[in-house]
């Protein structure tokens, strides 16, 4: 652990979940190798087979011409990922041939099955010790960009309040707005509001430079960085502390 700026007592904790509680990179590899065989398997039924689909590799690089083609028609779905995604699919299936409202219907399957595989994994059992012990003292809270499912992967009810980009806001002054992805403030201002503290008594474990670390600093946080991962942006601005392993969190008990 190292401490760059003192840190202040705090009265909650907040928590990026990807490459912060667990290593998502493997995961999403996995997971992405098993939508290019889901994509392939489906574009191989007779019902629906187009002749584009005909060695088509439905990889990044298929997909990514319609994520920027959705981006520019609606430039706030980069604040939700699933929809960006749902948006992507659909696109691209129309473009392969596929009539509007089988499109959607693909499109919205494919995307369940994709939440269902980037959440199959284990939360290491470490990992679970911690939050059970710093439960016991703190209220967290988890403040996602990603859209992993908190249930599947059984870290929900260490959780006082979780909040995904892309949810709606349920504070009076941006009541039913859908929240910004970090480093916006929209996510980190709804905790603090649903814990009735100040910003400055959150403290923000997170790996990213900028979405973590600028974001909860902006948003008047303290912040503690995770970086052991190496996958995140870097720093631009220093964190109250540095950890190794989130396992060092312990020694704030």
């Amino acid at each position: 652990m190292k401490f760059y700026r003192r840190l202040a007592p705090f009265q909650a904790i907040s928590f990026d979940l990807d490459d912060t509680l667990y290593s998502n990179y493997p995961v999403m590899m996995a997971t992405d190798a098993k939508m290019v065989a889901y994509f392939s398997a489906l574009f191989s039924l007779q019902t629906i087979a187009t002749h584009a689909t005909k060695n088509t590799l439905f990889d990044y690089q298929f997909w990514s011409p319609f994520r920027e083609q959705a981006i520019a028609a609606n430039p706030q779905l980069i604040h939700h990922v699933g929809d960006i995604r749902l948006a992507t699919y659909t696109l691209g299936m129309k473009a392969l041939g596929l009539a509007d409202d089988i499109a959607s219907d693909q499109a919205q399957k494919a995307l369940d099955y994709f939440v269902q595989q980037r959440s199959d994994f284990v939360v290491p059992e470490a990992v679970h010790q911690l939050l059970q012990s710093l439960q016991k003292k703190y209220p967290l809270v988890a403040i996602s960009n990603g859209n992993v499912d908190t249930d599947k992967i059984g870290i929900s009810a260490y959780f006082s309040y979780r909040f995904h980009a892309g949810d709606l806001s349920t504070t009076a002054l941006n009541k039913n707005q859908r929240l910004r992805q970090k480093p916006a403030a929209d996510m980190f201002v709804e905790a603090c509001e649903k814990l009735i503290i100040e910003p400055s008594q959150l403290l923000h474990v997170g790996d990213c430079g900028r979405s973590d670390i600028l974001g909860a600093i902006d948003a008047g946080c303290q912040t503690a960085w995770i970086s052991c991962y190496d996958v995140g942006k870097p720093l631009t601005v220093l964190p109250n502390i540095e950890l190794a392993d989130i396992s060092e969190l312990c020694h704030l008990l």
